[in-house]
Order: C-alpha cells, then sequence, then structure tokens
C-alpha cells in the first residue's frame, strides 16, 4: 500500500513537472517563437516560421524551447557621434532612434535574438548614413535643414533595417555641436574676421573724419578771408567818411576843431598820475595852456 501510494506521488510529481514545462503565457506587447532542438518551427498550415501571440500556449517537454520577444516600440540613444561635414569640419551629433520589431524568423536570424547586437547593427547602418548625409552638406545648411536630413535618414533606415526584421518608426536628432577643440578655433578665426572688419571701418572712419575736417577747415580758411576782406572794406568806407566828417567839422570852425584835437591829446596824455612828459615849453603842444583862461565871473586872465 506504501509502496502504491509513493510510485502515484511520484508519478503525480513528474505531471505536474511535465505539465509545467509544456504550458508558458505570452503577455501582451510580446511575440514569441518556438524553437524545435534549436531550430525554428513553422507553422502546418502556412509554411512559416510559428510566431505566438499573447495568450496561453504549449510545447514539448525537453524538446521545445521558447523565445519571448519585446515588440512594442524601443527607443535607442546614441549620444557624441563624430560626423565630418561637407566642409571637412567635425561636429558631434545627439540622436535617437524608435525603433520595432515586425518580423520575428528575420530578427532572429540576423541578431540571433540578442537586442544589443539588433541595436549595434542598427547603429552602424544609421551612422553609416549619417555620414553620407552630412557629407552633402555644410554646417549651416545642417541647421537650416534638420528634418529634411531626418526625413531622408528615416526613409533610408527602414529599408536597410528591414534586412533585420526591424522597422525603424523615427529618427531625431537631438543636437549638433562642435567638438571643443573646433570650437576654440572657429572662434579664434571668427574674432579674427570680426577685428580684420572693424579696422577696416575704423580707416575708413578716420579718413572720413580728416577729409571733414580738412573741408571745414578749409571752409573757416575761406571763411575768414571774406570776412576780413568785408571788414576790410567797410572799415576803409568808415575811416573814409570819418574823414569826411573830420574835414567838414575843420572848415567850418578850424580853431574849435585845434581845441578839440587839442583836448583830446591833453586827455590821453595826463590819463595817469605817473606819466611824466619831457617837452620843450616853446613846444605847441602847450600853446593853450599859455593862453587866457576865464575867472570865474567870465573874465580873462593872463597866465
Amino acid at each position: 500500500m506504501n509502496a502504491t501510494k509513493t510510485t502515484l506521488s511520484i508519478f503525480g510529481v513528474l505531471l505536474l513537472i511535465l505539465l509545467f514545462s509544456s504550458v508558458f503565457t505570452v503577455t501582451e506587447g510580446q511575440r514569441g517563437i518556438i524553437l524545435r532542438l534549436g531550430r525554428l518551427v513553422n507553422d502546418g498550415d502556412t509554411q512559416q516560421v510559428k510566431v505566438l501571440n499573447p495568450g496561453l500556449h504549449l510545447k514539448t517537454p525537453f524538446i521545445e524551447s521558447v523565445r519571448i520577444f519585446d515588440t512594442r516600440v524601443q527607443t535607442m540613444d546614441i549620444k557624441s557621434t563624430r560626423i565630418v561635414t561637407k566642409e571637412k569640419k567635425d561636429v558631434m551629433v545627439d540622436y535617437y532612434v524608435k525603433w520595432q520589431i515586425t518580423n520575428l524568423s528575420q530578427y532572429f536570424k540576423s541578431t540571433g535574438g540578442n537586442e544589443f547586437k539588433a541595436e549595434t547593427l542598427l547603429e552602424q547602418q544609421l551612422n553609416t548614413l549619417l555620414r553620407a548625409q552630412f557629407g552633402k552638406r555644410t554646417i549651416s545648411e545642417l541647421s537650416g535643414g534638420r528634418d529634411d536630413v531626418m526625413g531622408l535618414l528615416r526613409k533610408a533606415a527602414e529599408k536597410q533595417a528591414g534586412e533585420l526584421g526591424i522597422n525603424v518608426v523615427d529618427v531625431r536628432i537631438k543636437g549638433i555641436e562642435l567638438p571643443a577643440n573646433t570650437s576654440n578655433a572657429i572662434y579664434q578665426r571668427m574674432r579674427a574676421d570680426m577685428k580684420k572688419i572693424a579696422n577696416r571701418h575704423r580707416a575708413d572712419g578716420e579718413a572720413a573724419a580728416e577729409q571733414i575736417e580738412a573741408k571745414a577747415d578749409a571752409d573757416v580758411i575761406v571763411l575768414l578771408a571774406k570776412t576780413n576782406s568785408q571788414a576790410q572794406r567797410v572799415r576803409a568806407v568808415g575811416r573814409a567818411e570819418a574823414a569826411g566828417i573830420y574835414s567838414k567839422a575843420y572848415t567850418q570852425n578850424r580853431q574849435f576843431f585845434a581845441l578839440y584835437r587839442s583836448l583830446l591829446a591833453y586827455e590821453n596824455s595826463f590819463r595817469s598820475k605817473k606819466d611824466i612828459l619831457v617837452l620843450d615849453q616853446s613846444s605847441a603842444f602847450f600853446d593853450y595852456f599859455k593862453q587866457s583862461m576865464p575867472k570865474n565871473d567870465g573874465v580873462a586872465v593872463k597866465k
């Protein structure tokens, strides 16, 4: 009786082991393939590789094995890839790729079901495409036409990635930057070019300033010459008119005119008490001092 129970227990355990080894589940977002002794199993109806959809499935224990793959959209982030542009300048490109497994049999045959190998092959293909596209464009063209480059990359990548059983959903360039040494060289060259332009503008400004200053000096000289000429003419006219007035006044009363002129001479000669004149008493300068001077009552007296 005990031997029978033991045998049944062992048989039950083996049955459970076989059951658990035969039953497996494929979850949503995944697909699976069956390998029989390491070879892909084909569907009897379509004669194509049998792909397992989400759900509960059975397999032959110890003979068949199952490989399950994530068939959702995957994102591969690729950073700092050095690429040469049309103008022979290195740029660092950061981009990412969204890809998805669409052909499980082709994917397994091309990559052995290894996701790392698949992404490595896909990255190599994309880098080759990037170098081809960037080699046709300058940095300024890449900056302004990034969307066009990404569209061309996606279309070209779709064709080549099909050989891996992969569909490239999208390719996006996140950034295009110059390496540090190249950036410094370009900055120094730009600085030198700007300095040349500034020096040229400064030289042009100085030349224009000298021309303006020379013209201003010439205009000032001409204006002063004209002004002096006009002043001399006016002065000459004034002197002539003054001489005429003096002459007319002299002819009307010569004695008064002589007295007036003498008084002006006296006024100019005796302005300061410190002035000293050494003259002969018989000089004509003292004629009016020698003549009679009126008293307070108007009677003339001899001096």
